[in-house]
């Protein structure tokens, strides 16, 4: 006697794809992210890559996953933890078993778990017979041998069906959390058009899965997310490095300024520069340098020549630019350095994340070389960084710093495309007139000629008549700009630098805070990629009667005014890092407030649960 399924609504699900890097796992995360957010759902993603570019196949050190919570409510996380885990193979069930709650759910390729890949991954005796795994819901399910076996028709050698197999995992829960197949199959038969062997394999494997979710009797239970109420507008589905890419070239058209940009390819950045390559239609110019330092000399004289330039690099790339970042400080010249994050020092782990760049950021240069700093807090919100750090680079004529990292540039959430009319205006004047006299009294261009607002010297592109002009690391005579060796120049100078880039909170609004009572005694500072746990947290705290604040900065150099009195107000406040602390040294040091650092370094992001119980934690303290 057959039994049917039924249908349950549920307001969430974390479901976690893992697997060898070689079983395609971000592309069947990304697929299923694609269908929920087409379906209206609001999501976060982890994609979560392994350190090792070719580890063993079938060991930990080779696994990749992907984890996405789609909802039917606004949401700020991956998840804390997954409710359904699909394991292609032991490596991938081990590697993940210790973030699964008892009585969630894990599905299982149970052909994966023959002895030769349980002792690749560690396992002495098969996990699926011990009884290891009696607190979860765990599914076996044969997904090699099906796909080898729908896929003999299409002509398809098992060794290649057996590459279909994630697409039969996909169908399979696809069809469990009630997902069309169009969108997926419309996107396969286009992805590999040119490949139709492939795209026959991958149709019917998806379509296996889909169909022994419905047939095999094994799932009782089917679970649907309805989709979530978002502002009307047009909505898709970006990552922290697609949204970079984009706001460049939103700037690009605003300021009227042709976009280039100088890179040297690093994980995770490397993405930017895929992307603006792809963009010549906006006259997008990229240059794959030799280089970390090629890539910024390069940005640096496009800077010079007038373009909208752009480096963008991680950790250990930063450290080679830092003496050119140096010259353009003392050139003065507009230049957008965006580096994503990851865990270092040196290699460190290349694809983990990581906020270990923020004081190297302020003070990893020789001399007094001071650089606005802004760090976008979502993956949509680095569209938004990115045209403010232009702004203000083409406003103040500086280096901007953007610091995203490894989480925010993969992962993904539903953006809010903007009407071109709601952008800031990024209006750029160039300087066409001399702009003093000789001694003789013959018209003459001084490139140290500030603005009496900015501070900023005037940008002369190189060729205009009259406006010739050198440029150089040696230091300039206020005003006329000739090379000068007087110290009292010098300190001159170096406090005209700092001073313009304090000069950039006047045009920015003030701190501000989320405390819904105004009366809570903790506040949690964040920046950063943090800001998803942080105010998952937070919401946790209230939800259950208590009460905290949460403060986000987003400009970190200079601090946003009214920040020290904002904090403050509060008994506590803890500034929650994925680092051994580095906002809180400043915070410390600026503000004089005894400012508690919470630390990580995992190659993970934080929690909602762990800044759930330090917030508690201080509130038994203040009690």
């Amino acid at each position: 006697m057959s039994v049917e399924s039924t249908t349950e609504k549920i307001d969430r699900v974390v479901v976690r794809f893992a697997g060898d890097s070689g079983d395609g796992m971000q592309l069947t995360g990304d697929r299923f992210t694609s269908i929920s957010a087409a379906l209206g759902n609001d999501l976060a993603t982890f994609p979560d890559y392994p350190a090792e570019i070719r580890a063993p196949a079938g060991t930990l050190a080779g696994v990749s996953a992907f984890q996405v919570h789609i909802s039917d409510h606004e949401i700020s996380t991956h998840g804390d933890a997954p409710n359904v885990l699909v394991a292609m193979n032991p490596a991938g069930l081990r590697a993940n078993i210790s973030i699964m709650e008892p009585g969630t759910m894990i599905i299982v390729n149970s052909d994966a778990f023959e002895e030769r890949d349980l002792a690749k991954a560690g396992y002495s005796v098969n996990p699926l017979h011990d009884g290891s795994l009696s607190a979860y819901s765990v599914f076996e399910v044969p997904m090699t041998s099906i796909t080898t076996e729908v896929c003999k028709e299409a002509g398809v050698k098992p060794r290649d069906a057996e590459r279909s197999k994630n697409f039969f995992a996909l169908g399979l829960v696809s069809w469990l959390f009630i997902r069309p197949t169009e969108p997926t199959l419309t996107w396969i038969a286009e992805r590999f058009a040119s490949k139709p062997q492939v795209a026959e394999a991958n149709t019917r494997a998806f379509r296996a899965g889909y169909d022994f979710g419905e047939t095999a009797e094994l799932f009782h239970q089917r679970y649907e997310v309805t989709a979530a109420p978002f502002k009307s507008g047009e909505y898709i589905n970006i990552t922290g490095n697609t949204a970079t890419a984009w706001g460049l070239i939103a700037a690009s058209q605003l300021s009227k300024l042709p976009l280039f940009l100088g890179s040297y390819p690093i994980t995770p950045a490397s993405d930017i520069l895929h992307e603006l390559s792809k963009r010549k239609e906006f006259g997008v110019r990229t240059f794959q340098a030799e280089d970390e330092i090629a890539g910024i000399g390069s940005a640096i004289g496009a800077a010079f020549g007038g373009s909208l330039a752009v480096t963008t690099t991680s950790g250990p790339g930063m450290d080679l630019k830092a003496e050119a970042i140096g010259l353009a400080v003392s050139m003065e010249l507009p230049l957008i350095i965006i580096d994503v994050q990851r865990a270092g020092p040196s290699t460190g782990l290349p694809t983990k994340v990581e906020q270990a760049d923020l004081l190297s950021s302020l003070y990893g240069r020789h001399g007094e070389s001071p650089v606005p700093v802004i760090a976008p807090k979502t993956p949509a919100e680095c569209f938004d960084a990115a045209i403010e750090a232009a702004r203000i680079a083409v406003t103040y004529r500086t280096p901007v710093i953007v610091l995203t990292d490894a989480y925010l540039a993969n992962g993904t959430e539903p953006w809010r495309v903007p009407a071109v009319e709601d952008l800031p205006d990024i209006t750029v004047e160039f300087a066409t007139q001399p702009n003093g006299t000789t001694a003789e009294g013959e018209p003459t261009f001084y490139p140290y000629m500030r603005d009496e607002t900015t501070l900023a010297r005037p940008w002369a592109v190189p060729g205009t008549p009259g406006l010739e002009h050198r440029l150089g690391g040696l230091e300039k005579a206020d005003g006329k700009g000739t090379v000068s060796y007087d110290g009292e120049n010098h300190e001159v100078m170096t406090q005209l630098r700092a001073e313009k880039v304090a000069n950039i909170v006047s045009s920015l609004g003030e701190a501000s805070v989320d405390d819904v009572t105004g009366d809570a005694t903790v506040a949690v500072l964040g920046w950063g990629s943090t800001y998803g746990a942080i105010n998952a947290g937070v919401q946790r705290i209230r939800a259950a009667g208590q009460k905290a604040a949460q403060i986000h900065v987003e400009l970190l150099n200079p601090l946003p005014e009214g920040l020290g009195e904002i904090l403050k107000r509060y008994d506590t406040v803890l500034v929650p890092e994925l680092n051994q602390g580095q906002l809180v040294k400043l915070v410390r040091e600026k503000y004089l407030i005894d400012a508690k650092g919470i630390h990580k370094m995992r190659g993970v992001p934080f929690q909602a649960a762990e800044i759930e119980a330090f917030i508690l934690e201080s509130l038994g303290e203040n009690s």
